[in-house]
């Protein structure tokens, strides 16, 4: 992630292992993509383990302003805005896909896609990408997550209409 002429301090280091979700975004296709998959991940974990609402969600403002520290540094670091190996973002994101959900495979995996969707499409929200830093490489991401849980939501809300 540095340019070359950056010498990295710990700090560096450690924000980049952060933003990168300990490297997941280093994986050249799609970075984005896999780095939602530690977002479910914490989410399964979380239900396995009980975590309470509450609970869940002071992990998704811990992994957020986290995240805004390392996403600031690792660009700062990289010379990139919003470089595509910051994937930390896409943690929060999927997190707040999740938040409050039942566990359910099928749920997961359509937060997945509701996720991604929002995320590439960013339907009403793009601007917000030109706010500098680490809020501006976070924030549509918790957009996107925050459209994608209310679309999960409602279509929790249509199949049980039917059934």
């Amino acid at each position: 992630m540095p340019n070359k002429e950056t010498a990295l301090t710990p700090s560096d280091h450690i924000a980049e292992v952060l933003a990168t979700s300990f490297y997941v975004g280093e994986i050249p296709m799609v970075p984005g993509t896999f780095g939602t998959i530690p977002g479910l991940f914490i989410f399964i974990m979380a239900s396995v383990l009980g975590v309470p609402a509450w609970g869940y969600l002071i992990a998704i403002l811990a992994v957020y302003f986290v995240g805004v520290w390392a996403a600031g540094r690792a660009e700062r670091i990289s010379g990139k805005k919003d470089d595509g190996r910051i994937v930390i973002d896409e943690v929060v994101g999927a997190m707040i896909t999740m938040f409050y959900m039942p566990l359910d495979w099928r749920l997961v995996i359509a937060g997945f896609f509701a996720f991604r969707f929002f995320d590439i499409v960013k339907p009403g929200f793009r601007k917000v990408q030109r706010i500098e830093g680490g809020h501006g490489v976070m924030i549509d991401d918790v957009i996107a997550g925050v459209m994608a849980n209310a679309s999960l939501w409602l279509f929790m809300w249509l199949i049980s209409l039917f059934y």
